[in-house]
């Protein structure tokens, strides 16, 4: 492979983790799903094993990304939903054709029933970001701290206090960024030029 493909954030909330596969949205945006084959091996990551998808499926899945965005952005500042983002989210949720299924291990795993399989994963991501916007499930949609990031993701800390959409990448880039300015402007270093 000649170009390196950015790594995929995972989280442990399909549908904010499929939000994650465009990041830093207000700085130079990362595409972590840049072809369909991308799309197909973030599904896989997810349980969501798909045979094939083409360039206007690809468009299609992020078309519900962005949707999913603006619905949960929406949510995590408390201001009434997009209707155009409602109304993909359904879409894609009523088009889906995956059945729930208990493994052996007492795991739930999706079944995909169509013939690539890509509609019905959209479909359980769109019903997963249906119960985690309408409040179903036990947490809170929050927005990345990050200036450039702004992500949307689903709290599920005790304190419901979560700043960041992933410590190991935003909230370290703003703490050295803190620590950098901090020290920048001590007495120490300016005594120091």
């Amino acid at each position: 492979m000649s170009a390196q493909l950015p790594e995929f954030r995972l989280g442990a909330v399909l549908a904010t983790s499929f939000t994650g596969t465009l990041s830093e949205r207000r700085g130079e945006a990362v595409e972590r799903i840049p072809t369909p084959s991308r799309l197909i091996d973030w599904l896989a990551v997810y349980g969501l094993v798909v045979e094939s998808c083409t360039d206007v499926q690809l468009d299609r899945a992020r078309e519900l990304r962005e949707a999913i965005h603006a619905a949960a952005t929406a949510a995590a500042t408390q201001d009434p939903l997009p209707a155009s983002a409602v109304q993909i989210i359904n879409d894609r949720s009523a088009q889906g054709h995956a059945t729930a299924i208990l493994t052996p291990g007492g795991e739930r795993r999706w079944q995909l029933g169509s013939t690539s399989g890509l509609e019905d994963a959209l479909g359980v991501i769109a019903a997963d970001a249906i119960s985690i916007i309408s409040g179903e499930r036990d947490g809170r949609l929050a927005l990345c701290a990050s200036p450039t990031c702004r992500a949307a993701f689903f709290d599920t800390s005790r304190s419901r206090t979560r700043r960041w959409c992933e410590m190991n990448t935003c909230g370290n880039r703003q703490k050295k960024a803190r620590f950098r300015a901090s020290h920048r402007n001590s007495p120490e270093q300016q005594s120091d030029t």
